[in-house]
């Protein structure tokens, strides 16, 4: 395997060919001030100790590595381990990253930070950290997304958020970034934008990633003191794919450790039913390199290049690009990705609250889907890691109406 993986992105933000920085003028400045404010956060140990001390002591890090005993003995494969995301404070792995880029704010001297959410999770996250820290919070969020995830909308204005619909386009998570790149373009001086994904113009897509790497080292750390080896084999879903990467990156060296991300299937294969970019080999169509909101990844796209509507049953994995990273390691042949259908998260999400008592995010249930369908092609001696990135409180009305 190719070691170099551990050092993308490169000076100009790149992961091999994907990632960069296109964006309008306007926010070229303010991308270089984020750019230079987090290399000296990096390499400042008072701003790491901070922040560690903050993922324990308010979102409540680490969280477990639960073996799934009767998920693996019903499903009859794999010995299953779940990294629990789901139990840290506002019920996903989202709080990495706010906390984060809220104190990187700090620093930067901004009082008012914006961001996007489409699930909800991240939009909670945000509204949290800024009331921990005594911000202005604005979320924009697609009504599409405000009306499914109505839950979350409520917990956001109780933190003080003020959460702004986007009516435009597929007034889904696409939408709503754009509307708060243009916040972020009018207010630069004072605001930072919290981008919740690995995606957009350079350094969001590795910086997001450095604040989820939590979650592999962890894992990984786990995971030899439970079996004292490594796992055969990694699974997360992937939206804009800030969990899967989280998970995925601790691991790259080792070559014997494969890794699945697995994206929205929804209800069909035909451009404008599904939302994966990277599962081709699945028959899934409309998707090849493109630029979307500031970086060069796979996007879904017509015949003509316009940007495609994409459909899931989950918010948070209804988006028609994917993280330039993802994307590397896809051409790397380094991770594998596949889709599930709406309906078999579905069924996923009732067989995990049935068997082990965890009803997962509807995003999350993605990928134990994935799951279930392999398990019975491995072996009993082999070792998953299924990351359960969030809760699903949020989902239950959708869950329900399926149901």
């Amino acid at each position: 395997m190719n070691t170099a993986v551990k050092t993308w992105p490169d000076l100009r933000g790149r992961f091999g060919p994907y990632g960069g920085r296109y964006v309008p003028e306007t926010l070229v400045a303010p991308l270089e001030e984020l750019e230079q404010a987090y290399a000296k956060a990096r390499a400042d140990d008072s701003f790491a100790r901070e922040l560690d001390q903050l993922l324990r002591n308010f979102a409540g890090r680490p969280t477990p590595l639960q073996f799934a005993s009767r998920l693996t003995e019903h499903l009859g494969g794999p010995r299953i381990y779940i990294k629990r995301e789901d139990l840290l404070h506002t019920g996903a792995h989202k709080i990495n990253n706010c906390l984060g880029q809220a104190l990187l704010a700090k620093r930067m001297g901004k009082r008012r930070i914006i961001a996007e959410t489409g699930a909800g999770q991240h939009g909670v996250a945000t509204a949290a950290v800024a009331a921990r820290f005594g911000m202005e919070c604005v979320v924009y969020m697609g009504t599409e997304d405000m009306e499914r995830q109505r839950l979350n909308v409520s917990r956001m204005k109780l933190m003080g958020a003020e959460v702004v619909g986007v009516n435009a386009g597929s007034r889904t998570l696409k939408d709503a970034i754009n509307e708060a790149m243009r916040d972020w373009a009018t207010n630069v001086r004072t605001t930072h934008y919290l981008l919740g994904s690995v995606l957009g113009a350079h350094p969001y897509p590795q910086m997001v990633r450095d604040f989820h790497k939590v979650i592999g080292k962890e894992a990984r750390r786990q995971i030899l003191q439970a079996e004292g080896g490594l796992p055969d084999l990694l699974v997360a879903c992937v939206g804009g794919g800030s969990n899967a990467i989280g998970l995925f990156h601790a691991f790259l060296e080792d070559s014997a450790v494969k890794m699945l991300g697995v994206e929205a299937g929804g209800r069909g294969h035909q451009l404008g039913e599904h939302a994966a970019r990277l599962a081709e080999a699945m028959g899934f169509t409309g998707s090849r390199p493109g630029v979307l909101q500031g970086t060069y990844t796979y996007v879904l796209q017509t015949e003509d290049g316009q940007i495609a509507t994409t459909h899931s049953v989950s918010a948070g994995l209804d988006y028609p690009a994917v993280g330039p990273e993802h994307a590397l390691l896809a051409e790397q042949h380094r991770a594998e990705y596949s889709a599930a259908s709406d309906a078999a998260a579905i069924d996923a999400a009732r067989t995990l609250a049935r068997v082990e008592g965890i009803i997962p995010a509807l995003e999350s249930a993605h990928a134990l889907a994935a799951l279930i369908a392999r398990a019975p092609r491995m072996r009993r001696e082999e070792m998953v890691i299924f990351n359960l990135s969030g809760r699903g409180d949020k989902d239950m009305e959708i869950i329900a109406r399926y149901l």
